[in-house]
């Protein structure tokens, strides 16, 4: 099966507390995943197959609730193809400095 992307954003729900410092155990559970990943500013982008990555996005969501949120809203993009892995480097090489 060709890998896929996807992208997620968490928004974590936490009356009176900061955020970031949740969205943090988010990204964490990402980074210590291994797959190839891009963080950005808005949503973490991820490489890989489908159904670990889905997995990946199921954790950060409990490790938000983990970190103090007592709810989670998380939207999700997948890029899949048939035919061909799909690639982060091929959306945003070209904007990438050498």
């Amino acid at each position: 099966m060709p890998d896929v992307n996807v992208a997620f954003q968490v928004i974590p729900k936490a009356e009176g507390k900061d955020i970031y410092p949740i969205v943090d155990e988010a990204i964490k559970v990402v980074q210590e995943s291994g797959v190839k990943h891009e963080v950005c500013p808005f949503e973490t982008v991820m490489e890989g197959e489908l159904d670990q990555l889905l997995d990946i996005v199921k954790k950060a969501q409990e490790a938000c609730i983990k970190a103090g949120a007592t709810d989670v809203f998380t939207n999700i993009k997948i890029q899949y193809s048939a035919h061909r892995s799909v690639t982060i480097d091929e959306k945003v090489c070209k904007y990438r400095k050498s």
